[in-house]
């Protein structure tokens, strides 16, 4: 289980570029995206540049003990609702037991302390099974279905809706922290 003490989220900067475009084009992360081709630097400059001039989105690098090991992305931002959808993969590989579950307990609780969001809403394609018990053991409720909604493989994909509430998300952290998390070394 991961520490939580040498866990932290900080925001994406451009040196981190290479890095986050190693693990976008991998085949293991493209495989659970909507959109799977390869992206070349060029692209993926010109996607940070725009998303850091318009400051609409908020993109974020999850550090395990030092390292980057994943990123997390919010957008889709309503601030009159107080609602965002995020996204997120773990690019390392090699890590202990844990850390995935890690990086969104951290990304959740900078959406609603720091961004002061009231609703997280998350997307999976029903063909990814891990991105789906992901969602609920992080403690997000299934919403509902947008039947045949991307194209995956020259096919149609179904997407599973979730949603997370910041009221849920304060029951829900302790359960999470006394589960997956080694906390004897920060009592």
């Amino acid at each position: 289980m991961p520490e939580l003490e040498l866990c932290r989220i900080r925001p994406m900067a451009k040196a981190d570029l290479e890095l986050v475009l190693s693990w976008r084009n991998s085949e293991r992360i493209r495989a659970a995206m909507y959109t799977d081709h390869l992206i070349t630097m060029e692209e993926h400059t010109s996607w940070f540049e725009r998303v850091t001039r318009e400051q609409k989105t908020f993109h974020y690098i999850f550090e395990y003990d030092s390292q980057a090991v994943g990123v997390v992305n919010v957008n889709g931002i309503v601030k009159a609702n107080q609602t965002c959808h995020w996204g997120f993969y773990i690019g390392e590989t090699d890590l202990p037991r844990g850390t995935a579950t890690a990086m969104g307990y951290f990304a959740i609780e900078e959406i609603f302390a720091n961004l002061n969001m009231r609703k997280i809403i998350g997307e999976a394609i029903a063909s990814n099974p891990d991105s789906i018990k992901y969602h609920l053991r992080l403690g997000f409720v299934q919403e509902g279905i947008l039947r045949e909604h991307v194209l995956k493989n020259n096919a149609t994909a179904d997407i599973i809706t979730f949603g997370l509430i910041d009221h849920e998300w304060k029951q829900k952290r302790t359960l999470l922290e006394q589960k997956y998390f080694d906390l004897s070394r920060t009592e």
